[in-house]
C-alpha cells in the first residue's frame, strides 16, 4: 500500500509539471534571440557546457552550488526555465531522481539530452542500491566525463550548425584540459601508499573516483542520499575504521555533517581517533570565486585534499 502511494504522488507530480509546461510554453512569447537557450540540471554539467558553447548561448542551471541533486524539488521558476530552453542537458542515470521521468516525458516535445547517453555501457557501474540502475555519479572518472564532453558538443552542433566548428574546437580544448588534470591528479593520488588509499565518505559517490585512481571506497550510505543512515551502518563504519585504522574521514559539502561526526565519536568512545578532513565536493561544484567553483578545479581540489589528509 506505501508503494502505491509513493506511485500515485510522483505521478501525479509528473503530471502537473508537464501541465504547467504546456501552459508556458504555449502562452510565452518566441525567443527572438539568436543565441540557444541551454538549461542545464546540475552545476558540473553546467560547467562543460560552458567551456564548450562559451557566449553563443544563454545558459541557466537548476540546481546551484552545494544543492544535492538527489533531494532536489523543481520549483516554478524552474519550469519557466525548462520551458523556454532550446536545449536541456541533464545526467540520465537518475542522478535527478525526482526529474529523470519528467526530461524523459518531454522528449518528443523538448530537445532533452542526457550527456551519460554515449558512455559504453561495460564502463559504468552498477548502483550497490538500485540493481535496475547505474550509478550516476560518472564526473569523478575524467574518461567518461570526455564521453560527455563529446555529447555535449555533438548536440550543441546539431541544434546550431552555424557556430558547429566553434562547439567542436572547444570541446577539443576541454577534452585535452581533462586529459592534463587527470594526469595531474594520478600523479599526486598515486604517491600515497597503496594501503592507505582508502576514501571514507558520507555517501557513495566516489566508487568512478576509486575506478579511475586505485582507491576503496567506503560509505555510510548509498548512491542516493534520499534515506538517512540508521545505527547499525554508523556501528559498521566505525569497525571499519577501527579495523584497518583509517586515519581520515571525509564529509561532503552537500550531505550534512552530523552523520560522519556520530561516526568519529563512536570510534573515539572505542579508544581511536579519526580525523575528520577537509570537505570533499561529490554532487555540485563550489560557489563562484573559489577553487571548486570548475569541474577541473573541484577535480584538483578534491585530489590534493584526499592527498593531504591520507598522508
Amino acid at each position: 500500500m506505501k508503494l502505491n502511494q509513493q506511485l500515485f504522488i510522483i505521478v501525479s507530480a509528473i503530471v502537473c509539471l508537464l501541465l504547467i509546461f504546456y501552459n508556458i510554453i504555449l502562452i510565452r512569447p518566441i525567443n527572438k534571440s539568436h543565441k540557444l537557450c541551454v538549461t542545464c540540471t546540475t552545476t558540473i554539467i553546467a560547467d562543460a557546457v560552458s567551456n564548450i558553447a562559451k557566449d553563443k548561448i544563454n545558459l541557466t542551471v537548476l540546481m546551484g552550488p552545494g544543492v544535492d541533486p538527489h533531494l532536489y524539488k523543481p520549483i516554478e521558476q524552474d519550469v519557466a526555465k525548462i520551458a523556454e530552453a532550446d536545449i536541456i542537458f541533464y545526467n540520465g542515470l537518475h542522478l535527478e531522481a525526482r526529474m529523470a521521468d519528467l526530461f524523459e516525458a518531454m522528449s518528443s516535445l523538448k530537445n532533452t539530452v542526457a550527456v551519460s547517453q554515449n558512455i559504453p555501457k561495460e564502463l559504468l557501474l552498477q548502483s550497490q542500491d538500485h540493481e535496475q540502475y547505474f550509478d550516476p555519479h560518472i564526473w569523478f572518472n575524467p574518461n567518461l566525463w570526455i564521453h560527455v564532453a563529446n555529447t555535449i558538443s555533438l548536440s550543441l552542433q546539431k541544434a546550431d550548425p552555424q557556430n558547429a566548428d566553434f562547439y567542436a574546437a572547444n570541446a577539443e580544448k576541454y577534452i585535452h584540459a581533462i586529459q592534463t588534470m587527470h594526469a595531474e591528479t594520478t600523479e599526486l593520488l598515486h604517491a600515497i601508499p597503496s594501503n592507505k588509499r582508502v576514501l571514507i565518505t558520507a555517501h557513495d559517490a566516489f566508487e568512478y573516483f576509486a575506478q579511475a585512481y586505485g582507491y576503496t571506497v567506503v560509505s555510510l550510505q548509498g548512491i542516493s542520499t534520499a534515506s538517512e543512515a540508521g545505527t547499525k551502518d554508523v556501528q559498521n563504519l566505525s569497525n571499519f575504521i577501527l579495523q584497518h585504522k583509517i586515519p581520515a574521514i571525509f564529509i561532503e559539502t552537500s550531505i550534512p555533517h552530523r552523520t560522519l561526526q556520530a561516526v568519529q565519536q563512536n570510534v573515539l568512545s572505542k579508544g581511536f581517533f579519526v580525523h575528520i578532513g577537509e570537505e570533499l565536493y561529490s554532487d555540485a561544484l563550489g560557489t563562484p570565486g573559489t577553487e571548486a567553483e570548475t569541474y577541473i578545479g573541484m577535480m584538483k581540489y578534491n585530489a590534493q585534499t584526499i592527498a593531504k589528509e591520507l598522508q
